[in-house]
């Protein structure tokens, strides 16, 4: 398969007809409660402040942490409530708080033990245009790999699954200065490497870059807007997907596009990237929330839903109001012949991490039982 291109790939399993018949064979009839149950994956981030040692991260250069990342008092809240766990409980914790399902989505943030430094190294990166350190997970540390075999050993027992990794390690991959460019590279490979010991399906990777994209100015000839800083950007990280994808396919572990910040808030340019990639190792994981306005809800996410084949963040975010189906989102990622896992992401809103995802649960399991 790495020698197949992504277009050749798609092309040639469509031309057998055998994945077109089963699949039009499965959507005739409805989905069995354990086939529903398939399509979830748990998720860590809703319940990122269960975790010992959240935020373990650096406060940013005025001394503050962000409040997206940290709320003290409803971190005490939901650890009284749940209790404190760490990824290792994590598999446990899923079949407890949502039976039947054992696919799951796991943040980087959260990996290994907070308590053992040597598993962890500091990196710095650009953040709109300063430098910012964090302190991330090594994989390929020799203590962090021997977490990731506890880990792996783990999910053996309890009999779940990692589906996805959500990553924010991997830095500054469409930066212009090649030096950090190739830095982020090597982290991206390094965690590849290192998460498919857990037999991750996919691992999410983000642009890096200005985290609102360069804006378009008018041409001095034509007077016809025009975005060559954009462009660049564009090459830098399609050049960075392009190695990445290659990486992936190696060891099984594709690597996507979520719509966050930056180049990838836009999502005609995360179907540029992965157009021009052209890898089959190389897709989309929509986020059902990450929009810039509320006309992208619906319409953008269509636009993603055919790179998508591994993993979608069904996600509730009160920043929307009453603008937040997840049972439609679902039937659009349904409707485009998706057939990956829905991630059960909680941003805020009424009710703690765990309730929010127990509501997003209910809202994808009510799609999939009627998907049209």
């Amino acid at each position: 398969m790495n020698n197949v291109d992504r277009r050749g790939f798609f092309k040639t399993v469509s031309a057998t007809g055998l994945l077109v018949a089963a699949e039009s064979e499965a959507a005739a009839r409805p989905l069995s409660e354990k086939e529903k149950l398939d399509r979830i994956a748990s998720n860590t981030w809703p319940m990122r402040h269960l975790f010992k040692g959240w935020p373990n991260v650096r406060p940013n250069a005025n001394g503050t942490i962000s409040p997206a990342l940290v709320d003290r008092s409803l971190a005490e809240q939901m650890r009284k409530k749940y209790g404190e766990i760490t990824m290792l409980d994590f598999p446990q914790f899923t079949k407890d708080r949502f039976p039947g399902v054992t696919h799951m989505d796991l943040f980087s943030g959260l990996f290994g033990d907070v308590t053992n430094d040597s598993m962890y190294v500091e990196q710095t990166g650009m953040f709109d245009g300063s430098p910012r350190t964090s302190r991330e997970f090594d994989p390929s540390s020799p203590s962090g790999r021997k977490w990731l075999d506890k880990m792996a050993a783990k999910m053996a027992s309890t009999g779940t699954i990692c589906q996805h990794i959500s990553n924010n390690a991997p830095l500054d991959l469409c930066e212009l200065d090649n030096g950090l460019r190739r830095r982020g590279i090597e982290v991206a490979k390094k965690w590849i490497e290192g998460v498919s010991v857990l037999g991750a399906k996919s691992m999410r990777v983000n642009s890096g870059g200005p985290r609102i994209a360069p804006p378009a100015a008018p041409d001095p000839t034509s007077g016809y807007p025009k975005n060559d800083n954009l462009g660049k950007y564009l090459t830098a990280c399609i050049e960075s997907f392009k190695e990445m994808a290659d990486h992936g396919g190696k060891h099984g572990v594709r690597v996507t596009l979520e719509n966050h910040w930056g180049l990838t808030a836009n999502p005609i340019n995360i179907r540029i990237i992965i157009d021009e990639v052209n890898h089959p190792y190389c897709e989309a994981s929509p986020d059902f929330c990450n929009w810039e306005h509320e006309y992208l809800m619906y319409n953008a996410l269509r636009d993603l839903a055919p790179y998508a084949h591994t993993n979608v963040h069904a996600k509730y975010w009160d920043r929307w109001g009453d603008n937040n189906d997840i049972q439609r989102s679902t039937r659009i990622m349904l409707a485009s012949g998706f057939r990956g896992t829905f991630a059960l992401e909680y941003e805020s809103g009424p009710w703690d991490g765990v309730e929010g995802a127990r509501h997003v649960f209910k809202e994808v399991m009510a799609a999939l039982s009627t998907p049209a």
